[in-house]
């Protein structure tokens, strides 16, 4: 039987940025919630909400890291989304 390889472990900073790229003026905060990198809870302020509802805020911040649940990175993102006031 052969090693599984270690999962791969999320960047904090990397998944910040991601979330930044796709919703450019957002203030995002992306902490660590287990200390595993892979259950993170993120806090987006961003502009691009406005007018929507909070299932299409929380669905373009999971796009934006779509590619890290693909690859495992990500397993559980827990999303605090507002417009700016």
């Amino acid at each position: 039987m052969q090693a599984r390889p270690p999962p791969h472990v999320a960047d904090l900073a990397e998944v910040r940025g991601m979330i930044e790229t796709a919703l450019p003026g957002a203030e995002v905060e992306v902490t660590d919630q287990t200390g595993t990198a892979d259950h993170l809870h993120a806090t987006v302020t961003a502009p691009q909400f406005e007018g929507l509802s909070r299932i299409d805020q929380h669905r373009m911040v999971k796009a934006a890291v779509r590619e890290r649940f693909d690859d495992g990175s990500i397993h559980a993102l827990s999303l605090k989304t507002s417009a700016p006031s």
